[in-house]
């Protein structure tokens, strides 16, 4: 395998332990250096995992050993973070969104491009067994020609649980941009990129009382909509309606339901890796659960890194920069009808990403026949 590939991580809130829990122990990858805003955290993070070493941001930035910067800061800091990693000659893989506007985004992308690096993004969920057999399903003809999907989000709210929910509230959080990412880049695994988007939105109350840690009970502002609706048009001529909501109770609505002219499928929960996929036939009598056809089978926070450091020229990375972009195109482009009351085509033109085909967990943890590839440094 040669030696692993170098990855410094920048943020170490809730979602890096799921992330370090994954890729420290991988033999494709190894995590020398970490930072934080907190450098009591970034301390106590690097004692836990052999061989890394606490830095600050900008140190870790410059730091040469490092190739790869593991970007998980709040969505208002990703551009930043990843257009200092790329003025450090670094690859990119961030959390979702790719940054809090399509401007951002944008310039991530092309910076990048520029300095000869390159760029991911999560939401890498999608590359599990759950939205890959249903990919797959439709690419067999399960459903016939795809018409329409309905996607289906509703949720009272972060602030119940995350014990620092501010971001959720803030220009880059909602439940658009916190929740669409997995909503919109399982749709257009499925059924391919975006075209044009219609939207509306709604605000239900403008303050949230956190709910967990050492700030329950304290009220913070709400800036952004905290229920947006979506119709999003595909290139191919399917129509996928899309809810996301931070102010209902609950839903019995299937995550995901893709509609074809002979049949429809139940797709699970794309913020999970796994799930069951149903299908249900025209001039059947009940649902048929369909076994995991494709994906990475036990999939984990950080897979997506792993499949994009592993890339090379016959394989393009699954969740590349030009996929991210055009996921957070398709969401401003939604919030931007909403406040404008019109319809928006969008300038990006997106690509349906490769389909990942059925690998056991043995395989892309590394510890199996088939060890993961690695990625020569750019």
């Amino acid at each position: 395998m040669g030696d692993p590939h170098r990855i410094g991580i920048v943020g170490l809130g809730v979602i890096s332990r799921a992330y370090v829990e994954t890729l420290a122990n991988h033999p494709a990858v190894r995590i020398t250096a970490v930072a934080d805003l907190d450098a009591a955290r970034a301390t106590a993070v690097a004692a836990g995992i052999s061989g890394a070493e606490a830095m600050t941001v900008e140190r870790l930035l410059g730091d040469s050993d490092v190739q790869t910067v593991l970007n998980l800061t709040t969505p208002a800091a990703h551009a930043e973070i990843a257009l200092g990693a790329i003025a450090g000659g670094k690859n990119v893989y961030g959390e979702k969104p790719l940054a809090a506007t399509y401007r951002d985004g944008r310039a991530v992308v092309e910076a990048a491009a520029a300095a000869g690096v390159r760029v991911a993004c999560a939401p890498d969920t999608v590359l599990g067994t759950g939205t890959q057999t249903a990919r797959a399903a439709i690419d067999a003809g399960l459903v016939g020609r795809p018409l329409a999907a309905l996607a289906v989000m509703v949720t009272p709210g972060h602030e119940r649980w995350h014990p620092h929910p501010d971001f959720y509230y803030t220009d880059g959080g909602g439940p658009l941009m916190d929740m669409g990412p997995y909503y919109v880049s399982a749709l257009v695994h499925m059924l391919g990129p975006v075209r044009a988007v219609i939207g509306a939105s709604a605000r239900l109350r403008g303050e949230r009382v956190i709910g967990s840690g050492p700030r329950t009970g304290e009220t913070i502002p709400v800036e952004v909509d905290t229920h947006v609706s979506a119709v999003l048009e595909h290139v191919g001529g399917a129509l996928s309606t899309l809810t996301t909501s931070f102010d209902g109770t609950a839903t019995t609505a299937v995550p995901i339901e893709v509609h074809g002219e002979t049949g429809t499928l139940a797709v699970p929960d794309p913020n999970r890796f796994d799930g069951e996929t149903r299908h249900f036939e025209l001039g059947g009598t009940d649902w048929r659960p369909l076994e995991p056809s494709a994906g990475y089978v036990g999939g984990a926070r950080g897979l997506g890194l792993l499949d994009f450091v592993t890339a090379d020229a016959r394989r393009p990375a699954r969740v590349g920069g030009d996929h991210a972009l055009h996921v957070l195109e398709t969401l401003r482009a939604v919030l931007r009808s909403s406040s404008e009351g019109r319809r928006v085509e969008l300038t990006t033109s997106g690509n349906r990403p490769e389909p990942v085909p059925l690998t056991p967990a043995d395989e892309w943890k590394g510890t199996g026949a088939s060890p993961v590839r690695r990625m020569d440094p750019c």
